[in-house]
């Protein structure tokens, strides 16, 4: 079915306003250079209603690479796919695993012409790559044309700065009439540094924003078999720090505490805290992982797990190294438990998961949660 020349006209003019050209309706040289110049083949014609944004409702995201260009080792997509993921991680509470097969949630291939999801690309030069939105089967899923001349650098196309670009697609954004923005439909020149604008920040924020559901800076004390508790702000019983806390854990051997703010995290004997701050890192966390949401140290096998979205890391007190294999997902580690925790204490043998209002006790060695309980009984509510 042909479309009328007066519903033309108008996406003409829509096209003409979103890129703040002079809103004629008809296909002037400023009009023809805008369709003509490189771009992101995710059609904004049909996105300037700004229609609600679509989101992965989980904030760790896994991808996998399947085809690659020729044009650069494989070592070097790699690397510039890795850092263009970088670049929303670092902007939001997200993380990106890689993965090694096809059900990851963004699959990453290069492709020419028709290839298989009914919008074939058109060769060398205009469309460069599309990405789809979040959701099943497809969805996530970004493609690049691999007639194109890919490159890390200034000449070709800069893989780095258009993935950085589709992957802000595949998580949600929508194209941006802002020039400043990574989510204009034209792609930006090549830079290391500060690709996104403080739009694409706060969009990105908008949708994978952290949530907290209790007064960040505020403490409760319980001791075991005690009725009594005490409670407060933080600096009232630790006056060095003056900030919320994202975690916890308590190793007795040491009869030392640690907290944790973002990527720091304080040592903590009685209610004296030992020195400044240190790295999060030290634990040997890798470079992207900037805060955790739980921790809770296991006496019996001397291991810390550090808990973040969906997936834990189990650090060997006795060695002080990660061990191999990690991190791995929760919902393999630990059956029947499916959400982001928000603490984690053990106490009698048993791991007691806090999740939103709820706390799970569950069983370690069984691998069975065999209990659940209001958060609030813990306080006496």
């Amino acid at each position: 079915m042909k479309r009328s020349g007066l519903s033309f006209t108008s996406k003409v003019k829509d096209m003409q306003i979103f890129f703040g050209l002079n809103v004629s309706g008809r296909l002037d040289s400023d009009t023809l250079e805008v369709m003509r110049s490189p771009r992101c083949g995710v059609p904004d014609v049909e996105e300037y209603s700004h229609a609600q944004t679509t989101r992965w409702n989980k904030n760790v995201i896994t991808y996998s690479i399947g085809r690659y260009t020729r044009d650069l080792p494989r070592s070097t997509v790699d690397s510039l796919i890795e850092s263009a993921f970088s670049v929303w991680a670092r902007a939001s509470s997200l993380t990106f695993v890689r993965s090694n097969t096809r059900s990851a949630d963004i699959m990453v291939e290069f492709a020419s012409y028709a290839h298989g999801d009914l919008f074939p690309f058109d060769g060398p030069g205009r469309t460069l790559a599309h990405a789809f939105g979040p959701g099943s089967g497809i969805g996530g899923d970004t493609h690049f044309d691999d007639a194109e001349r890919w490159t890390a650098g200034e000449t070709g196309f800069n893989l780095f700065v258009v993935a950085a670009h589709e992957f802000g697609h595949a998580l949600g954004l929508k194209h941006s009439r802002n020039r400043e923005s990574l989510m204009f439909p034209n792609y930006k020149p090549f830079r290391s540094a500060n690709l996104l604008s403080s739009e694409d920040v706060a969009s990105i924020k908008a949708l994978y924003s952290k949530h907290f559901g209790c007064i960040p800076e505020y403490l409760w004390i319980k001791h075991n078999h005690e009725d009594d508790i005490k409670e407060g702000p933080i600096s009232n019983f630790m006056p060095k720090i003056e900030t919320s806390i994202d975690a916890a854990f308590w190793v007795p051997r040491r009869s030392t505490a640690y907290l944790i703010h973002d990527s720091m995290f304080w040592t903590v004997k009685g209610s004296l805290v030992k020195g400044k701050p240190r790295a999060l890192s030290q634990f040997g966390f890798p470079v992207w992982v900037q805060d955790v949401d739980a921790a809770v140290h296991i006496a019996k096998t001397g291991r810390t797990l550090f808990f973040m979205h969906d997936i834990y890391w189990s650090y060997n007190e006795n060695r002080k190294v990660m061990d191999f294999g990690y991190p791995r997902f929760i919902s393999e580690g630990f059956p029947g438990l499916n959400s982001t925790i928000n603490a984690a204490l053990h106490k009698d043998g048993f791991i007691y998961f806090f999740v939103g209002p709820q706390v799970y006790k569950y069983d370690y060695t069984q691998k069975l949660v065999v209990g659940v309980e209001k958060a609030n009984s813990w306080l006496g509510c």
